[in-house]
């Protein structure tokens, strides 16, 4: 049974301990830099044998475009004459572009300002059909507290008139997609530059140095054979990635659980086997016990059977 022991002890030895998963391991530090009004984050550097590096990131800018601005619900009105208006809330859709002077907020406007409206409504729509491809738009002026002004929020024609309407209250029955001119970001992946970075005391990279090339990768350089390129200061920034943190962490509390209960199965099954081991030790010695016992009682009868002997021999030779 030793060796069958030994072989437990084996296993517990070489059973690999689970361990917890270190929080640094899922953190990583990002880069950006910026460059007038674009925002640059670095997505890799890869070094390479004369000291430079090959750099990939994404330049993000931030475009004055039109925007999604939520959904609304639209009502229906039908004339006798069949025509239909639409409004949100209280307020009607008119068609980007024309009827200006119908326009509650436009009316109050000079000659002047309302053309300039006009001029710049018509952008708007020519920025709408070029992003979102419907031809018609409507439109309402909405007043915005944060400029204390009026900003235009746009519809799409095609959806609002092709949109379900209730017979009896003449709501939409699905709500309708709104937008507004503002900002949106344009991100653009900036591929294989060459570039050199500086670190600070703790290894982190302070500046970033993106050489200048031709059409074939080529450095360029100077009269003078500097190389050219333009060097800029790097922000730094910690992210945690939590959802994978606490999964490594669940599956290593799983993992401690199988651990745990393989070491309780077989300790039980040493356990067992020195109790047997006991058990047939102690047997053992009740056999050895008996065996000297019999031996004793054996060394008494030899004893007695060659006094008896030996008597006799006497007796018949008297």
């Amino acid at each position: 049974m030793s060796n069958e022991s030994s072989s437990y002890y084996s296993r517990l030895t070489n059973m690999d301990v689970p361990t917890p998963p270190s929080s640094s391991d899922y953190t990583k530090i990002s880069y950006t830099f910026t460059d007038g009004s674009e925002t640059n984050t670095i997505n890799s550097l890869i070094a390479t044998k004369d000291g430079s590096y090959i750099l990939n990131y994404t330049r993000e800018t931030l475009e004055e475009s039109v925007v999604s601005n939520g959904s609304v619900m639209v009502t229906r009105q039908i004339a006798d004459d069949g025509s239909k208006t639409y409004y949100v809330g209280a307020s009607k859709l008119r068609t980007l572009g024309q009827d200006v002077t119908d326009d509650p907020y436009l009316k109050t406007l000079s000659d002047s300002d309302r053309a300039d409206a006009l001029v710049v409504e018509n952008q708007y729509l020519a920025m709408l059909q070029d992003k979102y491809k419907d031809k018609e738009w409507f439109v309402k002026y909405q007043y915005n507290s944060t400029t204390k002004g009026y900003s235009p929020v746009f519809y799409s024609a095609q959806q609002v008139e092709n949109a379900d309407y209730s017979e009896k209250t003449g709501s939409s029955l699905s709500s309708i997609k709104s937008y507004t001119y503002g900002q949106s970001t344009e991100s653009v992946e900036v591929r294989n530059q060459k570039a050199r970075v500086e670190q600070d005391s703790t290894g982190r990279y302070k500046s970033i140095y993106i050489y200048q090339t031709d059409s074939e990768g080529n450095i360029q350089t100077d009269d003078d054979g500097n190389p050219l390129g333009y060097e800029y200061s790097l922000d730094a920034s910690t992210a945690s990635d939590d959802a994978a943190y606490n999964d490594a962490m669940n599956k290593y509390h799983y993992d401690k659980s199988l651990y745990e209960q393989e070491v309780q199965a077989i300790n039980s099954k040493i356990q067992i086997i020195q109790q047997q081991d006991k058990d047939l030790e102690l047997r053992l010695k009740q056999l050895d016990t008996e065996e000297n016992a019999i031996s004793t009682e054996m060394e008494a009868v030899k004893k007695v059977i060659s006094k008896n002997v030996e008597s006799t021999f006497k007796t018949f030779n008297a």
